[in-house]
C-alpha cells in the first residue's frame, strides 16, 4: 500500500491543511500495523523498508528522535503530523536552495552545481540519472510535489544532508594515515558534533588497528627481514612469531600505533582546514585538485610531527622478546645508542609515498562513485553501506599498491640498524634491493597488508556505528 501511496496520494497537488491532514492520516494508518493508534520504531522501520531503498541504517531512529516529543517510545498521530509538517518546511527550503533560477523545478545543471559545492564533480548525464530516481512524470526535472514525495519520510534536514550520500568519508583511519581527511559541514561545526565524530572515529580506528595488528606486524617482519623471509608465508610467519614470543607478541608495536591516532588526527584535520583556506582564493569552492593538494600537505604535516612514533612502532614490531620493556624504554635506548637522527630515518620515502597513495586512493574512489551513479542509481542515489565499503576497500588497495615500494624502503631504513649496523642512503638501498631480490623485492609483505584491508575497513565501520549512539550522534 505504501508504494500505492507514493504513486497516488502523496504527489497530490493540493497543499491546504485539510489535504495535508488527509495525506498524513492515510500514511499513519498504513504504518500502524496493529491499529493501536501509535507507530512504534519497529513498525516505522518496516514501513521505511517498503517505502524506499534510499534510507540509511538509522533513519527510523532519527525520525523518532525528532518526532517523539513525549519520549514514550511511540509516535501518536499528533506527533507524526507535527513532525511531517516541520520536515516539509525544511524540505521546501532545501528545494528552494537547489532551484537557483526560481522556475519551480530542479534541473540537471542545478544538481551539478549543488554537488560541486560539496566537492563532488559529476557530469550532466550523471545528474540526469540522479533526477531519474525522483522523476515520476518523465520530464527529467523535479517539481515540488516529486521532491516532497521522495523526501517526505527521509530524515535529512537540509540540502547538505540530502547530497551527503556520496560525500567522501575517510574519517576512520585503519593505519595508513595518508588519506584525504574528512570534511565537516558548518552545521556539525556549530553544534559541536565534529569533535564527537572524531572521538568515535578514533575509537573505531583503535579497534580496527588492534584487530588487524598481527597482519601489520607480519608485514613489517617480512619487509625488514626480506632475504631471510623469502620462504616465509602467512602461516609460517605467524608460527615463527608465536614461537619466538607467544601469542601476545603478535600485537607487539600496536600500542604506539593506537597512541598516535589522537595527535595525528588532530594535526591532520587542523592542517587540512588551514591549507584549504589558503587555497580557496576569493572564497571560491574547492574542487578535487585543491582538496587533493590540501589533503596531501595535511598528511605530510601530520606525519612530520608524529614520525618518531612511526619509528618506535617499527622498532618494537621487529624487536626480539625482552629487548624493550615498553614504548618509553625503546625510545630511551634508541636515543642513547643511535641519537636523535634515528627517529627520522626513512622520512623522505615516507613523504614521497603520500602523493601516490592519496592521489590514487581519491581518484579510484571518484571513478567507482561515478560508475555507480551512472549505471546503478535508477531507484536511489544512496549507494548503501556495502557499496561504500567495497569502494573504500578497492581505493585503499590501489593506493597501497602504488605506494608500497616506498613504504618498504621507509620500513627498511627505520630498522636498518638492526640488520645492517650502518646507515644506507635511500638510492643505494633501492639499488641493493633490486640487485639482490629483483622487482618482487619491493613488494615483500604485500600479501598480509592486502588481506588486512577488508576486515580493517569493515571492523572500523561497524565499531564507528556502535560508538556513535553513546556519544549522542545519529
Amino acid at each position: 500500500m505504501l508504494r500505492w501511496l507514493r504513486g497516488f496520494v502523496l504527489p497530490a497537488a493540493a497543499c491546504q491543511d485539510d489535504d495535508d491532514y488527509f495525506r498524513y492520516e492515510v500514511l499513519f494508518e498504513d504504518l500502524d500495523h496493529n491499529g493501536d493508534g501509535v507507530v512504534d520504531i519497529h513498525e516505522l522501520r518496516e514501513g521505511l523498508k517498503n517505502w524506499s531503498s534510499s534510507f540509511g541504517l538509522n533513519s527510523e531512529t532519527e525520525i523518532f528522535k525528532a518526532g517523539d516529543t513525549n519520549d514514550d517510545s511511540g509516535l501518536d498521530f499528533v506527533e507524526f503530523a507535527r513532525y511531517l509538517q516541520d520536515h516539509e518546511k525544511k524540505m521546501k527550503l532545501a528545494f528552494n536552495s537547489l532551484d537557483k533560477n526560481k522556475d519551480g523545478v530542479i534541473e540537471a545543471s542545478e544538481v551539478v552545481a549543488a554537488l560541486k559545492s560539496l566537492g563532488l564533480h559529476v557530469s550532466e548525464a550523471q545528474a540526469n540519472t540522479i533526477l531519474k530516481s525522483m522523476d515520476s512524470d518523465g520530464s527529467m526535472t523535479i517539481d515540488w510535489d516529486e521532491w516532497s514525495d521522495y523526501f517526505l519520510l527521509h530524515p535529512a534536514r537540509n540540502i547538505d544532508e540530502i547530497i551527503y550520500f556520496w560525500k567522501r568519508s575517510t574519517i576512520i583511519d585503519i593505519g595508513e594515515s595518508i588519506t584525504i581527511p574528512d570534511e565537516f559541514t558548518e552545521e556539525e561545526k556549530r553544534s559541536g558534533d565534529w569533535w564527537k565524530r572524531l572521538v568515535a572515529a578514533g575509537i573505531a580506528s583503535a579497534v580496527a588497528r588492534t584487530f588487524t595488528a598481527p597482519f601489520d606486524r607480519l608485514k613489517v617482519m617480512m619487509q625488514v627481514h626480506s632475504l631471510k623471509s623469502r620462504k616465509m608465508r602467512l602461516i609460517s610467519g605467524f608460527e615463527h612469531m608465536v614461537k619466538e614470543g607467544g601469542i601476545l607478541s603478535l600485537w607487539r608495536g600496536n600500542g604506539v600505533n593506537v597512541l598516535k591516532i589522537a595527535p595525528e588526527t588532530a594535526l591532520k584535520i587542523g592542517a587540512y582546514e588551514q591549507y584549504k583556506k589558503w587555497l580557496s582564493f576569493g572564497g571560491a569552492q574547492l574542487g578535487i585538485l585543491e582538496r587533493f593538494i590540501s589533503g596531501s600537505l595535511a598528511g605530510a604535516t601530520a606525519q612530520t610531527c608524529i614520525y618518531p612514533m612511526e619509528v618506535l612502532k617499527t622498532r618494537l614490531a621487529v624487536a626480539n622478546t625482552g629487548e624493550y620493556s615498553g614504548i618509553i624504554d625503546c625510545g630511551k635506548k634508541l636515543l642513547k645508542q643511535e641519537g636523535v637522527r634515528t627517529f627520522f630515518k626513512g622520512y623522505i620515502p615516507n613523504l614521497l609515498g603520500i602523493i601516490p597513495y592519496a592521489g590514487l586512493d581519491l581518484a579510484v574512489y571518484e571513478l567507482l562513485k561515478n560508475y555507480w551513479l551512472e549505471h546503478y542509481s535508477e531507484n536511489s542515489i544512496n549507494p548503501g553501506i556495502m557499496i561504500l565499503l567495497g569502494c573504500s576497500t578497492l581505493s585503499h588497495t590501489c593506493g597501497q599498491l602504488a605506494s608500497f615500494p616506498l613504504n618498504l624502503i621507509r620500513t627498511r631504513m627505520q630498522a636498518e640498524a638492526l640488520v645492517e649496523k650502518e646507515t644506507t642512503p635511500m638510492i643505494q638501498l633501492i639499488q641493493d634491493i633490486y640487485k639482490k631480490e629483483g622487482k618482487r623485492g619491493f613488494f615483500r609483505g604485500i600479501t598480509p597488508n592486502i588481506i588486512k584491508l577488508l576486515p580493517a575497513v569493515g571492523i572500523g565501520c561497524v565499531a564507528y556505528e556502535k560508538v556513535k549512539p553513546h556519544l549522542g550522534l545519529t
